[in-house]
């Protein structure tokens, strides 16, 4: 079988041990951190979640054993913490994100490591820092990963590894939208559907520091009043459900906010459509996903007698214009909101060898769950 790519999984996937990952078990292995100059430095062997082919993750991943890697001189070996499943993540294993590794491949794409060992020529990590990938890089879901020291970025260990294993595809996508489409001022307000996600949360709080109203639509359904709550208790402005806009002027629900110059869609349907209502005259909606599969419907006079403008973001773009340096601050300024409680979201920390679940869990197959972390 053809090699992956520069890591644990990549170098050299022989399947030691093939099989379905229902039938096995992820046993940690121990830690002994070595750095040698005169002699090949070689990874532990790691288990690794594998997909040799694109399909359903719940019938195309496997577990399996993967044999040492060597840690060449401009290498750092990293032991994994911790590691999200992500709908990207999904996606990319279904064959149906547009950038996506060649099969066969190693799932995940971000997450939290302590080094390991490093390369003779590597000066900026030593064992026991903790990494992240950054920007992220294919291949997280695995007990060790071998990749070039570019790859990694050293963050403060203060932090909870849970916001250290997601702070980057969530929270970053929530900073980028709030700074890179409209100047928006202390005062101003944003509206958005999709609020109990991620991505929908960090808005709120990051909105909130800034002196930025929410205004949040959720859709009606099973502890829709409960979401209200705990979006409120974030910081949220107003929180509607979408049975609630069933009314012919959206804007009269608001008392006191401001007509929203910037909303944010990741539904779709008729969720982006309660979005756009709100917006005020040359307000721009941005989209950065579809839940709903459902197409974004758009009145005529919307563009005419209100000039809205509707715009997409997709981080993965904006990280392969050379923003390494800017990324990496960023995430820093985010993690460093974790750590002092000022950002929060929910996780589920799920060991790997219940990988089994969390990927079910992740899949929608148990109702709505929080973002499922796994740990290594």
């Amino acid at each position: 079988m053809a090699a992956l790519m520069k890591s644990v999984a990549g170098r050299a996937l022989k399947f030691s041990s093939t099989a379905n990952f229902r039938s096995n078990r992820c046993d940690k292995t121990p830690t002994l951190c070595i750095k040698s100059f005169s002699t090949v430095i070689m990874s532990p062997p790691s288990k690794a979640i594998v997909y040799e082919e694109h399909g359903s993750p719940d019938s195309v991943t496997r577990l399996v054993n993967l044999p040492p890697v060597e840690v060449k001189e401009n290498d750092v070996c990293v032991k994994m913490i911790a590691a999200p499943i992500n709908p990207s993540d999904i996606n990319r294993i279904e064959g149906v994100y547009p950038v996506r590794p060649p099969v066969p491949a190693v799932g995940g794409y971000e997450g939290v490591g302590e080094v390991y060992a490093v390369g003779s020529k590597v000066n900026g990590f030593s064992p026991g820092d903790w990494v992240i990938p950054s920007p992220p890089s294919s291949g997280t879901w695995q007990t060790y990963v071998v990749k070039e020291e570019s790859v990694w970025h050293k963050i403060d260990k203060a932090c909870p590894m849970e916001y250290a294993a997601t702070i980057t595809v969530n929270p970053l996508t929530a900073l980028r939208m709030l700074e890179d489409f409209v100047v928006l001022n202390s005062g101003d307000s944003v509206v958005q559907n999709g609020a109990t996600s991620i991505v929908g949360q960090c808005v709120i709080q990051l909105a909130r520091l800034r002196g930025i109203s929410t205004i949040n639509l959720i859709r009606d359904r099973a502890g829709s009043d409960e979401a209200r709550e705990q979006l409120k208790a974030l910081g949220a402005d107003e929180v509607f459900s979408e049975s609630q806009l069933n009314v012919k002027n959206v804007k009269s629900l608001l008392v006191n906010l401001p007509e929203p110059a910037l909303g944010f869609n990741c539904v779709g349907g008729n969720a982006a459509s309660l979005v756009l209502k709100y917006l005020r005259e040359g307000g721009t909606m941005v989209t950065y996903g579809g839940m709903s599969k459902k197409p974004i419907t758009v009145s005529t006079t919307s563009f005419i007698f209100k000039d809205l403008a509707l715009r997409g973001f997709w981080l993965q773009s904006w990280l392969s214009m050379g923003k390494v340096k800017e990324c990496r601050e960023m995430i820093d300024y985010l993690l460093g909101l974790a750590r002092d409680g000022k950002l929060k979201y929910e996780t589920e920390l799920v060991p790997f060898d219940e990988f089994p679940v969390a990927l079910d869990k992740a899949l929608g197959k148990l109702g709505r769950q929080p973002k499922q972390v796994i740990t290594f």
